[in-house]
């Protein structure tokens, strides 16, 4: 799990307006951070399989979010994607 306040951080860093609190760039940022953070959880518990279909579960989904922004918004996309370190 993300802490409040690095969640907080995040969606301040990603937000498109003032009370942006769920559009796909924040949505996108979010799962990246849980990603990033359940990786690391598995380097070190490798046999914890229910964590990895999680995992699995999450990039599935930022995926799919990906591919609404590229479908929608090409300019967003390659903003959110430069701006995570994705596609490198």
């Amino acid at each position: 799990m993300i802490a409040q306040e690095k969640k907080r951080k995040i969606i301040q860093d990603s937000r498109i307006h003032e009370n942006d609190t769920g559009s796909a760039e924040i949505q996108v940022s979010i799962l990246t951070e849980r990603i990033n953070e359940l990786t690391e959880h598995l380097k070190v518990h490798p046999k914890d399989f229910s964590s990895r279909r999680g995992l699995l579960k999450m990039v599935g989904k930022r995926s799919g979010l990906l591919k609404y922004l590229i479908r929608t918004d090409p300019s967003r996309y390659q903003a959110v994607i430069t701006r995570l370190g994705l596609r490198r």
